[in-house]
């Protein structure tokens, strides 16, 4: 299994200045098939930016009806089922994202959920699809409805706590996690409702004890108070390591033993043809792992540049 993170940047601020890019993630490889999970803005330009192809996808994952979250989904899911002209895939989400709650969404249409099986997950559902089981989880957040997500292979389990703020039962359910990724919008102490900062993190890691935690969907404070010293503080404080996520980040899971990998920074392929102007292109290579070297954030971590 590989995880890639098609951005790194989070919340409504991140998104709009695109500091750091807001595709979300990828896993590629469970058990044979591919998902995308949180397509904010830019997902499908940041997918062929990094060398993947969204028609290899098997599932969408949607957490909750924010655009940082959801905004490039149904062009994924159009890439998915070929243009619409064919029955494949799976999209799981909130009741929001896929039914509408009060004030929130849906943000899929019915047109785009007809090709694909649907899946509304509620916090404890559990739904069993190619080979894995996906079980919501319970999130704090401006979206009453939100759901994180626990995916379970054979026994391995990657939970992914979407936005949320920090409660007591969360750990709950991201109990048993081997790798427990979560979004951390502010550094230290500095909270805001519906999020987690890096105090709250740290609470939630000595809980559930994961082999390996990730901290991703930065906010702007984070990211100008340099995210991997503030991991680096986690892994101290907590004894578990913990990876600072950044543009291009990709590394590949080892079942047996999650503590065991290697980060590979993804090159950009092509960007300049995937950017509607100079000036993004240059944006774009502002916000890649380039500015992470430049800024020595990886001096403990080894790094493989592939092309």
């Amino acid at each position: 299994m590989k995880i890639t993170f098609l951005g790194s940047g989070g919340g409504r601020f991140s998104a709009i200045s695109q500091r750091r890019m807001t595709g979300g993630f990828r896993i590629d490889n469970l058990n044979g098939k591919n998902y995308h999970i949180d397509p904010g803005p830019g997902a499908l330009v940041r997918t062929y930016q990094f060398g993947f192809d969204p028609r290899n996808l098997n599932g969408v994952f949607v957490s909750h009806a924010h655009t940082d979250h959801y905004n490039d989904a149904e062009i994924l899911i159009e890439a998915m089922t070929k243009g619409m002209t064919k029955q494949k895939g799976c999209i799981f989400g909130s009741a929001s994202v896929l039914k509408g709650f009060e004030k929130w969404g849906p943000c899929i249409s019915d047109y785009h959920q007809s090709k694909s099986k649907v899946f509304v997950m509620n916090p404890d559902k559990v739904c069993e699809v190619d080979g894995i089981k996906i079980k919501g989880t319970e999130t704090h957040h401006g979206d009453p409805v939100g759901v994180g997500f626990q995916i379970d292979y054979n026994g391995f389990k990657l939970s992914y706590t979407a936005d949320t703020s920090y409660f007591d039962d969360l750990a709950y359910y991201h109990e048993g996690a081997d790798i427990l990724m979560a979004s951390v919008l502010r550094p230290g102490d500095k909270t805001i409702p519906g999020h987690m900062c890096s105090h709250d993190f740290i609470a939630l890691i000595e809980k559930v004890k994961p082999k390996v935690a990730v901290m991703t969907h930065l906010g702007l404070k984070m990211i100008s108070n340099n995210p991997v010293v503030e991991a680096k503080k986690i892994s101290k404080e907590t004894g578990v390591k913990t990876i600072a996520a950044f543009d291009g980040l990709s590394f590949n899971i080892n079942y047996n033993n999650p503590k065991k990998f290697r980060l590979i920074s993804l090159k950009d392929v092509e960007s300049s043809v995937h950017s509607t102007s100079h000036s993004l292109f240059n944006s774009g290579r502002r916000n890649s792992y380039q500015a992470s070297f430049k800024n020595k954030e990886f001096d403990e971590l080894s790094i493989i540049k592939r092309n």
